[in-house]
């Protein structure tokens, strides 16, 4: 399917706006130069990156951090102030953050299931929005986040920061210039072994927290320290397992590399969570496999515990084409290699191989390797221009990045091969898997019928 075709199935009609969005100047409007105004939400360890990023980029004010555990927040006003030399306001809401009218833009960088909402309203709010991976929490949710940021012309980087790398755009240069042949398989690795994280009783919660509003949309369950900081991504409610957590960057690499620019028809996988005895609810181990309309194939493995190496790769993606083979290492900055091959039928009917090392792709400035400060940067630019359609990872393609996941998450749940309608974003004849398609919300915090 063409991107401008799929684009306009996702584009909604301007009446039904839940707010209304007045039409304010920015403080960037007159010139590239002058200062975005950026809040952060979610400031642990990936809030913490976003600071790190931002705060090497020329022209960008932090005037505020957010987040629901005020515990969190001395720390957070210390560590902007020491990059940056100012210090932020901080704000424990993120609704009350996107009434202020000196806020250009925010980044997310807070649970799965956060995402899609707090994306909705910046935009409905007039803010720019650049949001962690996976986009989404559900399939429903990214399409109402993709219309969300076209509706209110919004521009929404999503958070895979493969794409601003520059050994990995040289390696997607190189096969699109036909170095590697037809693509007709890619195959995504994550081979991250996780411990367990055991039986933990509910306890009381923690002065700080605001439990309520870290739960949001999902089901209202006691406070449990399992439930909680990182460890969310293995639970249903919250998360969606190693598949979005670390996986979401290695399924996008190979989306990428096949060009794909619609979903899957066909979804085979298998997984569940072995050997440890735990909480967890999300599988530790998923075999998957997606097939695209023109049979093309995207693989893609998760093993969570002790494992071998593939082609010397743990976290990274393996192309294959009719000349060759490239390995992508996530590990190693995005390392590329290439492997060309020379296959012959001989005279007595059988095949010779021969395989020779090609290019290898890295980053040739270290100034310039910082996939997240690119990122950013890009992120940023078109936040002045305007012009989302320069963004490296444009929420669309956050969007069927994601639908990779949440797609093998469920034929996994449902332990059966799935048929998939990109256009309709709906299984074929299967209300037990178009029930995984949504969820339920908890008031207040419900996903709105129209954007």
């Amino acid at each position: 399917m063409e991107r401008r075709k799929f684009i306009k199935g996702l584009t909604v009609a301007s009446t039904g706006a839940v707010i209304t969005v007045p039409l304010i100047q920015p403080s960037w409007a007159n010139s590239p130069n002058e200062t975005i105004n950026i809040a952060v939400t979610g400031i642990r360890s990936r809030g913490k990156d976003h600071i790190r990023a931002l705060a090497k980029i020329p022209n960008v004010n932090i005037v505020a951090i957010c987040d629901i555990d005020q515990r969190q927040l001395p720390e957070a006003v210390a560590f902007v102030e020491k990059l940056t030399g100012k210090k932020p306001e901080t704000e424990t809401d993120f609704r009350k953050l996107i009434e202020r009218k000196d806020i250009d833009a925010v980044s997310l960088a807070t649970p799965n299931h956060w995402h899609a909402l707090q994306t909705i309203w910046a935009c409905q709010a007039g803010k720019d929005v650049y949001v962690e991976k996976p986009v989404s929490h559900t399939i429903e949710e990214g399409r109402k986040m993709v219309e969300a940021a076209r509706k209110y012309n919004r521009v929404v980087q999503t958070g895979t920061q493969a794409r601003s790398h520059t050994a990995t755009i040289k390696a997607m240069k190189f096969m699109n210039d036909d170095g590697l042949g037809k693509i007709f398989m890619a195959r995504g690795l994550c081979l991250k072994p996780r411990g367990s994280i055991g039986h933990v009783k509910n306890s009381e919660i923690p002065e700080g927290v605001d439990w309520n509003t870290f739960l949001g949309p999902a089901p209202y369950r006691p406070f449990n320290e399992n439930r909680f900081h990182y460890k969310w991504h293995w639970f249903w409610d919250t998360g969606c397992g190693d598949l979005g957590n670390q996986g979401i960057h290695q399924a996008d690499i190979a989306r990428w590399a096949l060009g794909k620019l619609t979903h899957p028809v066909r979804i085979k996988g298998t997984g569940n969570f072995f050997i440890w005895d735990s909480d967890q609810e999300t599988p530790n181990m998923q075999q998957l496999e997606f097939e695209y309309e023109d049979g093309s194939i995207l693989q893609f493995e998760v093993r969570g515990l002790g494992t071998n190496e593939e082609a010397g790769i743990r976290i990274g993606d393996l192309i294959y084409g009719s000349k060759g083979w490239m390995s992508i290492d996530n590990e190693d900055v995005g390392n590329a290699k290439v492997f060309q091959s020379d296959i012959k039928i001989q005279p007595d009917g059988f095949s010779s191989y021969k395989e020779n090392a090609g290019p290898v792709f890295a980053s040739d400035d270290p100034a310039t390797a910082n996939s997240n400060v690119n990122h950013f940067t890009n992120f940023l630019d078109c936040v002045r221009t305007r012009n989302w359609q320069n963004l490296n990872a444009d929420i669309m393609e956050g969007h069927l990045s994601t639908s990779l996941c949440h797609l093998g998450n469920i034929a996994t749940r449902l332990k059966r091969s799935l048929n998939f309608n990109p256009n309709a974003e709906q299984f074929v004849n299967d209300p037990e898997a178009d029930s995984y398609l949504t969820k339920m919300y908890r008031a207040p915090f419900l996903l709105p019928e129209k954007v």
